[in-house]
């Protein structure tokens, strides 16, 4: 019978970026953004699911599990971290593993723009990177943490759930807190965290009022803080944040926002012409005093005019870095289409 530990090293050997264990369904792995059945293994049952399953988990694990019906958990695997999601689908018991790279790489060896390194000059103020799951967030701000961690002499502190990436021994000092390992609660662990003497803040996602509301604050507290949100694009992610607050709460917010972020970066990975890798599209937004005022005001439906005509302060369109990738001959013409999230003027920089 496949052990979990084969299925693991398949999924390494691979190079996928998922594995999936559903009961119905052959083991499936992802990879170059593909679904692909390891059909040379045998259909998962419910009992094979259970049985590959159950030893990832120690007894309060199991006990989450059951009371929530889905928990979040880190696993190591012969040198490789795997970020498990378990839950059940028509009441069997099913995961989804994602493999992180062990390697942290560098913003040259993401294909990130060479802006991102002035990202790590701040001494406070937030960072966030923002995307869809799965477009590649967490190893951004990996690659930024990994860059302060090698050449800063600073406290990071990693609010995750669970851990994904483990930093190196740098310059710096890192103390990363796993949910439900580490601490049993997000508010409790953001409130503790302006205690332990932090340099930068790592919160995992901004996911909630609270958790927005406790970023905020220890930014505003003169720290560095870097987190993510799962929006489209970076104007979007301004409306996010102030929607999460209660009316009565906004102007203050808004404020608040205005004077403490410091860029907004949108991330989409997208096929590599050879069909081979995925590149990043990114779309900046940095917080000008032009941007601070129009967040100030509640007009966010300006800031697209303002990132396309502001290059000159490191802001970049998604539709602008689509073109670059195409003209580079990174990415097709129909790719820049098919991605583009404001299509005439997607068409019109492509003519």
């Amino acid at each position: 019978m496949i052990t979990i530990r084969d299925l693991l090293q398949i999924t390494i050997d691979k190079e996928a970026s998922d594995l999936h264990i559903i009961a119905g369904y052959y083991p499936t792995i992802r990879v170059n953004h593909q679904i692909l059945p390891l059909r040379t293994l045998e259909v998962i049952d419910s009992n094979t699911s259970q049985i590959l399953l159950e030893p990832l988990l120690n007894e309060d694990q199991k006990h989450s599990l059951i009371s929530n019906r889905e928990i979040d958990i880190g696993y190591e695997y012969d040198g490789y971290r795997f970020r498990i999601n378990l839950y059940y689908a028509q009441g069997k018991l099913a995961a989804a593993f994602r493999l992180i790279p062990r390697k942290i790489k560098t913003i040259e060896e993401l294909n990130l723009p060479a802006s991102f390194h002035g990202f790590t000059n701040f001494k406070q103020g937030l960072v966030l990177v923002t995307g869809p799951t799965g477009e590649g967030k967490s190893t951004t701000i990996a690659s930024l943490l990994n860059e302060l961690n090698l050449n800063s002499t600073s406290h990071i502190v990693t609010i995750e759930d669970p851990i994904e990436f483990v930093y190196p021994t740098g310059k710096s000092i890192v103390s990363q807190r796993e949910l439900h390992q580490d601490t049993y609660s997000w508010n409790v662990a953001l409130k503790s965290v302006l205690r332990e003497d932090p340099d930068i803040v790592l919160v995992g996602e901004m996911r909630d009022y609270d958790t927005v509301q406790a970023v905020l604050t220890i930014a505003e507290t003169g720290h560095l803080v870097f987190s993510t949100l799962h929006t489209n694009s970076t104007p979007e992610t301004i409306d996010r944040i102030i929607d999460v607050f209660p009316a009565h709460q906004q102007n203050q917010v808004r404020s608040q926002l205005a004077s403490v972020l410091k860029v907004v970066v949108s991330q989409r990975l997208l096929p590599h012409i050879n069909n081979t890798e995925r590149i990043p599209g990114i779309e900046i937004l940095s917080n000008t005093n032009a941007v601070a005022n129009l967040i100030r005001e509640g007009k966010t439906f300006l800031l697209n005019n303002v990132i396309e005509t502001s290059e000159e302060d490191g802001m970049l369109l998604f539709e602008k870095n689509l073109v670059q990738l195409v003209r580079k001959g990174l990415i097709t013409k129909e790719v820049a289409l098919i991605y583009a999230l404001r299509r005439n003027e997607i068409q019109k920089f492509l003519t």
